[in-house]
């Protein structure tokens, strides 16, 4: 597509969680280091929490990647299982080899023997929820029956839960009481400020194989914070499609007319922002332009 263009090895602005784009902003690098440290503590239950796109799940696999050989991970994306099939998720993670018809005590036997198998070799074992607010309150419950498995030393098994702030709400139910006075270290995370996102752009230029000076014109990232309040999963949608504009008309630099354009068509931008928009919107449309980079 454009990456030739602009001199890149790679797309930079994909929503996929690469860990190798990660922007280790004051804020994400903060809730890292939360998660490290907890982790290294042998806390049993830590909660990171954040709005939709603020990068929880690529904090969460650069999280993973961060622990080191000392450290078993196990990872479930999507949480919303009934007990039984919840450990079943975590014994597969486990690498288990379970019968088909094993019961919920069976599977919960053969989960704690290879933990403490686990523990033998000095290994700790982190299990990482993501979208966690959409854990039944039933397998919370299962969860926190699962952190009361220890030795003497330290817990045998440790787990983060990644969720959206509605996960707050539900802790805060009187039945799973005993589960949210477990959660020890806890950290929101916020959207990008006005100049993290300025860094966070050629940041991921950068990573993406971009030598050159300024892309993105000045006009260009203010467009991109008003247009996306610093959320980082719709500055990389709308930075992707005013390159895509930019491309299309030959231009060596993505100006703030580029950006206005693609807010206009990005879904979920802020609401407050329309009247900027139509005041500085650009005729060339990112329909016009996917379909005049397919006719090329």
């Amino acid at each position: 597509m454009y990456a030739a263009h602009f001199g890149l090895r790679e797309l930079p602005f994909g929503i996929t969680p690469d860990t190798s784009f990660f922007f280790g902003s004051p804020g994400s690098q903060e809730a890292l280091n939360t998660l490290l440290v907890a982790a290294r503590g042998g806390e049993g239950f830590i909660k990171i929490t954040g709005e939709v796109g603020t990068g929880k799940t690529l904090l969460c696999r650069k999280f993973m990647a961060t622990l080191g050989e000392g450290f078993v991970t196990a990872y479930i994306p999507n949480p919303y299982l009934e007990p039984r099939t919840l450990m079943l998720a975590l014994a597969d993670e486990l690498e288990l080899k379970l019968e088909r018809e094993a019961d919920q005590h069976q599977v919960l036997k053969a989960i704690t023997q290879r933990l403490l198998e686990l523990a033998a070799q000095d290994k700790r074992v982190v299990l990482c929820l993501d979208e966690a607010q959409a854990i039944p309150v039933e397998s919370l419950e299962a969860l926190r029956l699962l952190t009361n498995l220890e030795t003497e030393k330290r817990k045998l098994l440790q787990i983060v839960l990644f969720g959206q702030p509605e996960l707050n709400r539900k802790l805060e139910l009187e039945s799973i009481r005993q589960l949210a006075q477990r959660i020890t270290f806890h950290y929101h995370l916020g959207p990008l400020s006005r100049d993290d996102l300025d860094y966070y752009v050629a940041h991921r230029l950068r990573v993406a194989g971009f030598t050159g000076a300024r892309l993105f014109t000045r006009a260009a990232i203010r467009g991109l914070y008003k247009a996306s309040g610093g959320v980082p999963r719709l500055v990389n949608i709308m930075a992707h499609k005013a390159m895509m504009l930019s491309y299309g008309q030959g231009k060596q630099q993505v100006a703030g007319s580029h950006v206005t354009t693609a807010a206009r068509d990005t879904i979920g931008v802020r609401r407050d922002i329309w009247t900027w928009l139509a005041a500085g919107a650009a005729a060339f449309s990112v329909a016009a332009c996917l379909a005049w980079v397919v006719a090329r």
